[in-house]
């Protein structure tokens, strides 16, 4: 009996491994991650106590532009000194500056290099949010003998500038592909999320327009994320990590099929990306998952009310600003009620009762030196918005974190991973997840982060192929 149930366990792994469709295999033996960075603001800062393989040597890499794929793609992207430069035309040059500061430098601790994978690969992914599109692309290492292996490069754009930036950069990595001649060129783009089917047309005919004779293969949204998901789970060390929240600190989950006994369903995926959508999977099939909830209240509900609440240009600025607030300025805490911890009922003192609520009492009890009624900004002036930035993340945070608590007890799932640009790897934004999740759960469930958890979608549309099964797929060959 116990014999049955390892070779069926094993059996299961294996399908994990194997079972995703389409032509592309990619050989992930050796792969590594060359930083070890799980949060945003260890940009610059020294590597974490804990190490990926192969640190050593890969963490001081540099790339020529065939390595990175680049080559003249700095004609696509703003200057890095604030000056429009190449393609990028706006009024406002500081809105440039995320492609090449925040999103460049946070996005490159996110390659993965795969030292054994040398065939070729004719395809990038992308997946087309409703506030950010992601990129996926696969580049040959610059060694003459073809055996280097290459790296899986990962990039987002703001979807608003998907006719501008997304556009020039996709333009010009397919041609630097075409004029590569040791390399056969990109023939296909796999196109996931709801704006491969908005921006379609666009994309078609400016690729035609270019004489790029491309093909774009749409995918299922929904299966792209799991496929990602299970893809990163199962091939990418140091992929996975958790939250301890009595040392403010994670630490990778080095091995997570050894880790959970060989079984790595059922799960919960709560992805966080402008809403959010939580699927149950039960196993590696394209059959395998459900939708089985989500919430309106997500990252675009953060990104659209910081927006009109703050001077923030952009979502990393938003969460910088959330970093130094002090959301005790604008909320009501327990202890703000009871004066201390309501031992009886788990609550201790520093616990939000309610979101905002202190802003509301200090407006409506504060006297006005004159008679005539704040306006809106002098309302909003009244407090820093670094504070408002924080009680706006942690309100968001706790909310999906106890949805996503129900959700999981409703199916009697133990372990949930969160995605999604969401959160973006943001320290106060994993905590307060993590937080939420065992808060409610009485530490029963675990909480996940993945290192790439913006590009579930645009990582399973990759891995699928060209040839991969997917239900309602449109494909349409250009001919130049």
């Amino acid at each position: 009996m116990m014999r049955e149930r390892g070779e069926k366990k094993q059996e299961e792994v294996k399908k994990v491994k194997s079972g995703y469709t389409g032509t592309i295999k990619i050989d992930c033996s050796g792969a590594y991650i060359a930083n070890d960075h799980l949060f945003r603001d260890q940009l610059g800062s020294s590597s974490s106590s804990s190490s990926s393989p192969q640190t050593t040597d890969a963490s001081s890499e540099s790339e020529t532009d065939e390595e990175s794929g680049t080559g003249d793609l700095k004609k696509a992207l703003p200057a890095a000194d604030g000056a429009t430069g190449g393609n990028c035309s706006r009024s406002d040059p500081t809105v440039c500056l995320r492609s090449v500061r925040e999103s460049v430098a946070y996005d490159s601790t996110k390659n993965i290099t795969l030292p054994k994978h040398n065939s070729e690969v004719f395809h990038i992914s992308v997946d087309i949010g409703g506030t950010l599109t992601k990129l996926v692309y696969f580049t040959r290492s610059g060694k003459s003998n073809g055996r280097g292996g290459g790296k899986l490069h990962f990039k987002d754009f703001q979807t608003g500038r998907f006719e501008s930036e997304v556009i020039d950069f996709l333009i010009n990595l397919i041609q630097n592909s075409a004029h590569n001649k040791k390399r056969p060129p990109i023939t296909y783009i796999m196109a996931t999320g709801g704006g491969s089917y908005k921006f379609y047309d666009l994309m078609t005919d400016t690729f035609k327009s270019h004489n790029l004779p491309m093909k774009i293969v749409a995918k299922d949204e929904m299966e792209c994320l799991i496929k990602g998901l299970n893809w990163l789970i199962v091939n990418i060390p140091n992929e996975i990590f958790t939250y301890n929240l009595e040392q403010n600190d994670a630490s990778f989950v080095s091995n997570p099929l050894l880790q959970y006994d060989n079984n790595l369903f059922p799960y919960l995926l709560v992805n966080i990306g402008s809403g959010v959508s939580m699927i149950k999977v039960s196993g590696p099939g394209s059959q395998d998952f459900e939708r089985i909830g989500g919430s309106s209240l997500g990252g675009g509900t953060l990104w659209g009310l910081l927006s009109l609440l703050t001077d923030a240009k952009d979502y990393n600025e938003m969460l910088e600003m959330a970093q130094r607030g002090n959301n005790e300025n604008i909320d009501l805490l327990v202890g703000d009620i009871y004066g201390a911890n309501y031992n009886k009922i788990g609550l201790k003192s520093s616990h939000i009762a309610s979101s905002f609520a202190k802003a509301f009492k200090k407006l409506r009890f504060t006297k006005n030196s004159s008679e005539k009624p704040l306006s809106p900004a002098e309302k909003l002036a009244q407090f820093k918005q670094e504070d408002i930035s924080r009680s706006l993340l942690y309100s968001i945070s706790n909310n999906i974190g106890q949805i996503a608590y129900l959700q999981a007890l409703r199916f009697n799932l133990k372990r949930i991973y969160f995605g999604g640009s969401y959160i973006s790897g943001h320290k106060q934004t994993i905590h307060t997840l993590s937080f939420a999740v065992n808060f409610w759960s009485k530490g029963d469930m675990e909480s996940y982060f993945l290192r790439h958890e913006g590009y579930l979608g645009s990582v399973g549309a990759f891995m699928m192929g060209p040839d991969g099964e997917s239900k309602g797929v449109f494909e349409k060959e250009l001919h130049s």
